[in-house]
């Protein structure tokens, strides 16, 4: 309480940037504070809270205004500029309760084409694997389109064998969803071994497989199998889209499986589907 009053007396005798300016350290641990309840009760993905908490501390710590605090960051990427820009906009609006008067110019967000693999590549990356907990990591990257989060969240309650369906329950923004059981999928979960509850994938603890793990796992599979490109988890779901696009499935459809909120999202494999670049060669 002691906090909010002397802040808002702040707000009332200046403009809210002196404000910001003028806090203590006290003021702007307890802001930071507010920030975390704001973000946990609108249910931010865990990666978002992380990024709008590590900018907002820096943003006070400078004592900047939201303009200058941009401009002092002229070597960031378009992308990095328009995250910095949306955590100051959720500071002010949701924690200050102050409208966002900042015009600034929003840079557009770049369009990079993600990295796809073609089937040789995946299959080399699947068969080249020897542990069959790491194949059933890489097949259910690709053959379910999944997140690497995803994966490591997967529950045996989640498989439904008899229906050949994925019902995600913890996918991202904690929007559930399902998707087909592929049967080359189906057939490894097999031969793995098939369980009635927990976690699918476990460390050797018998913990929850982490980030990193997988990632190096997905990783030596492509050294493995000699491909040069730099592959992450997130690429095998890339080529996951683009091969369903380029075989002729509806674009909403593949929205629905990947979980995307936005078509717009989805569009962005229609940019690298070589269904349609084929077809023009024939036309030399």
């Amino acid at each position: 309480m002691e906090l909010k009053r002397n802040f808002k007396v702040k707000l009332y005798n200046n403009h809210m940037d002196l404000a910001l300016k003028k806090l203590t350290p006290r003021e702007r641990y307890e802001l930071i504070g507010k920030v975390i309840e704001e973000i946990k009760l609108r249910k931010y993905s865990y990666q978002t809270g992380k990024s709008y908490i590590s900018i907002t501390k820096r943003f006070l710590k400078s004592g900047k205004t939201p303009r200058e605090f941009l401009l002092s960051r002229p070597n960031k990427s378009r992308s990095s500029v328009r995250g910095i820009y949306f955590a100051l906009k959720f500071f002010h609006e949701k924690v200050l309760h102050e409208k966002f008067d900042e015009n600034l110019p929003l840079a557009k967000k770049d369009l990079k084409l993600p990295v796809v693999l073609s089937r040789e590549e995946i299959n080399r990356m699947i068969k080249t694997t020897n542990n069959i907990k790491h194949k059933l990591i890489l097949m259910f990257l690709y053959y379910a389109g999944l997140r690497l989060d995803e994966v490591r969240n997967l529950k045996w309650q989640d498989i439904d064998l008899d229906r050949e369906i994925i019902h995600l329950k913890t996918a991202k923004g904690e929007k559930e969803r399902v998707v087909f059981l592929h049967s080359r999928l189906k057939k490894m979960l097999e031969i793995y071994g098939i369980s009635k509850q927990g976690l699918i994938f476990k460390s050797q603890r018998d913990k929850k497989y982490n980030k990193r793990t997988i990632q190096q796992i997905v990783k030596n599979a492509a050294k493995k199998a000699g491909i040069n490109k730099r592959v992450t988890p997130h690429t095998l779901r890339h080529s996951f889209a683009t091969h369903l696009l380029e075989a002729g499935a509806d674009i909403r459809y593949i929205q629905q499986l990947l979980g995307h909120k936005n078509l717009k999202t989805t569009q962005i494999y229609t940019h690298i589907a070589n269904k349609d670049i084929r077809k023009l060669v024939d036309l030399l």
